[in-house]
């Protein structure tokens, strides 16, 4: 083996990243290294190339033990890494980027000739032909991840480390990056392909290495590994058991849609998503990382724009610039990661519920405190949300209650569409549950709810259908009847009949 990682272990603040982790891979061999968010595929990268120091483990380079103390020892034994944002020198030229830091020289001079022609050499491999005098910024994103391999072979790139390579890339782009890598295999360079799309890893992966939850679960042929079973691994299982909650989908059938989408696409992440959400109901949406959900979410509050296909709010056709304009409507997001785009850790329970109300709560700049006290003490009390009081720093909540505080935050706005994402990661069983419940019964009051979640075991419990996406696009609609674990994992491995 080129490369072994075994027994690697990391914990940030006493939280575990890593648990006992491994990951090998032989010279040319392109080994697919999968897993949802969090599985601790990024911590393992970084730790191997000197971003973070391990824990425990040991790791095997060439045959050699290695403990790199920072990137730049990591490239001097051959090991190099394309992030998924390509970190290149915009302005200045294909050359001097393949050669930036390492540039040739003559008698104390720059060789610009040398580094010409050697930029040429190099890119010829590639079959790729271009003028390598013009600023990187003036290529497509294929062409800049081609300069970005060939700096690394330029380097004498053992191990290719490749974050997400295709995910701005259109299918003639990936086709030449996949051409690419094949020639890297021939050449006996290594390569880590950390990817999403399904067809992808089985068109060029040789191997796949998937994590969940900081492990290592399952190493294998990617020939001899069924989607079905690579799905299963990623996921995992949640053993614990919800109450089904979603009402008979009949109850459904005769209430009014309240937000549609037909074909909607933006950039090449949505690429063409239809889903609806009746009055009343709880609508999900499933799909693997990269499958589109949040983006679709994005889409829908006009964080993103809508440029292909429509979306109608109540009949209506909609296509909002700025969240304002879907709040105004009676929209609300609580996004994927409450931590970073959900509360404001220092400010109290009461600023945090309110934010999105101030506007209505203000009058020339001056909050009504009367007001605002009422509002953020009755959903308080409806929601159960445990605290010491009002201005306790919502930092000191549990996960659950601070999760709360943020649906109270859109639903003291009197929302008629609330997007949860993820409503339920990071929170114990029990709080889980609760969110569930409360969820269900805003549902039964009139709500519609778009429930994104990679927790099977919720959308069973909770969703009175089911939407799945797989690579930006609308792949199946389950409906309550048919809604099952298995039906849902072969919609996300494209077995969708």
């Amino acid at each position: 083996m080129l490369l072994s990682m075994q027994g690697i272990s990391k914990s940030f603040g006493g939280v575990p990243a890593l648990r006992a982790a491994s990951l090998e891979i032989a010279a040319g061999e392109v080994m697919a290294l999968v897993g949802q968010n969090g599985a601790g595929k990024s911590t393992l990268i970084k730790i191997l190339t000197g971003v973070y120091q391990r824990d425990e483990g040991a790791i095997h380079f060439d045959g050699r033990d290695i403990d790199f103390a920072s990137p730049s020892e990591s490239q001097a034994v051959g090991i190099a890494t394309i992030y998924q944002e390509i970190n290149l020198a915009p302005q200045r030229s294909v050359a001097e980027n393949i050669y930036l830091s390492r540039e040739p020289r003559r008698y104390g001079f720059l060789d610009r000739r040398a580094m010409r022609e050697g930029a040429k050499a190099v890119l010829k491999t590639f079959k790729l032909e271009i003028d390598v005098d013009l600023p990187v910024a003036h290529f497509n994103a294929a062409t800049r991840q081609m300069v970005s391999i060939a700096r690394a072979v330029t380097q004498n790139a053992r191990l290719l480390i490749m974050d997400e390579p295709t995910s701005s890339l259109d299918e003639r782009e990936v086709a030449v990056l996949f051409e690419t890598i094949r020639t890297l295999k021939e050449n006996g360079v290594a390569v880590v392909f950390i990817g999403h799309r399904l067809d992808e890893l089985y068109a060029i992966c040789d191997r796949v290495t998937i994590m969940r939850d900081g492990q290592t679960v399952a190493v294998g042929a990617m020939q001899d590994m069924p989607k079905m079973e690579l799905v299963r691994h990623m996921l995992g299982r949640e053993l614990a058991a919800f109450e089904a909650l979603s009402r008979d989908a009949d109850a459904n059938a005769e209430r009014p849609i309240r937000l549609a989408l037909e074909g909607a696409g933006s950039g090449l992440r949505v690429r063409n998503v239809d889903l609806s959400i009746r009055e009343g109901e709880i609508s999900g949406l499933a799909g693997l990382l990269g499958s589109g959900r949040t983006e679709t979410a994005r889409i829908i509050f006009g964080l993103d724009k809508l440029e292909r296909g429509t979306m109608r709010f109540d009949g209506a056709p909609r296509s909002y610039s700025e969240p304002a304009a879907a709040i105004a409507d009676g929209i609300g997001l609580v996004s994927e990661d409450r931590k970073v785009d959900g509360i404001v850790p220092d400010m109290s329970i009461r600023e945090n519920m309110t934010l999105a109300l101030l506007p209505k709560l203000s009058r020339a700049g001056i909050v009504d405190r009367a007001r605002q006290s009422e509002i953020v003490e009755r959903f308080i009390k409806a929601l159960g949300v445990k605290c010491a009081s009002p201005d306790q720093p919502i930092k000191e909540l549990s996960g659950g209650n601070q999760q709360k505080v943020l649906l109270a935050r859109w639903l003291c706005t009197d929302p008629r569409v609330l997007i949860v994402d993820e409503p339920t990661r990071g929170i114990d069983i029990g709080a889980k549950t609760e969110i569930l419940r409360l969820l269900r019964r805003l549902a039964d009051e009139g709500l519609s709810v778009l429930m994104i979640s990679s927790e099977l075991e919720e959308l069973l419990a909770a969703a009175d259908h089911v939407t799945v996406l797989s690579d930006g696009s609308s792949v199946a609609v389950v409906s309550r009847q048919k809604l099952s674990e298995q039906i849902l994992l072969a919609a996300m491995a494209h077995q969708v009949d």
